[in-house]
């Protein structure tokens, strides 16, 4: 990736633009001191908080797929930090991600469990799709007996805006193989990630 003369990476010059168009629009004048460089800034982060969707989820996985060499008991990975952005209003919404499955002759590297959550959060996003689009990841590549996702986050666009509930928070679930049909199962995961009451 190309750097420019500052060391940074740069932004989409149409994303500058539409900063800036945005500032004026907002009745913001874009040749003050404190907002000269702000459309440069937006756009690298919009870069970075995006880099999700030029990212292929699957093959980043493939390469960090081992032989379970006699593993076939639950793996969990929890309390994955999640950062992303709510398609609706382009607010953040942040908080933690849970992951389990149950092996059936392959496990997947944990550093990969995280970069999966990664890869689907920094992306223009909505809560219930990413949850599902984790589990049914890990399910397509990893092909376990199970999969068990929960995500727990705080949704700016719900504090900052509109209902202003500062205190609300959203849980998602997706249940797959095991976690879906057995319910000891789902009730060993949601125990290990400290979790009772969540249901799909």
């Amino acid at each position: 990736m190309s750097h420019d003369e500052s060391g940074k990476t740069p932004g989409d010059p149409a994303v500058e633009a539409a900063i800036t168009n945005i500032l004026e629009a907002i009745g913001e004048d874009p040749q003050r001191e404190g907002l000269l460089k702000t459309p440069a800034r937006v756009a690298r982060s919009f870069q970075f908080l995006t880099s999700g969707m030029r990212q292929d989820p699957e093959a980043m996985l493939r390469g960090a797929i081992f032989d379970a060499e006699g593993c076939d008991e639950m793996v969990v990975v929890k309390d994955i930090e999640l950062y992303s952005l709510c398609e609706h209003h382009l607010l953040p919404f942040h908080g933690r991600c849970h992951v389990g499955y149950i092996p059936d002759g392959k496990i997947l590297g944990l550093s990969k469990v995280a970069r999966l959550v990664d890869v689907y959060a920094r992306r223009l996003q909505v809560q219930e799709r990413l949850t599902q689009q984790v589990a049914n990841t890990l399910q397509a590549v990893l092909q376990p007996r199970g999969v068990a996702v929960v995500v727990e986050a705080v949704h700016l666009c719900m504090a900052m805006r509109g209902v202003a509930k500062q205190n609300s928070s959203a849980v998602t679930s997706a249940m797959l193989g095991g976690f879906l049909q057995d319910r000891p199962t789902r009730e060993e995961f949601l125990s290990l990630v400290g979790l009772t009451g969540v249901r799909r």
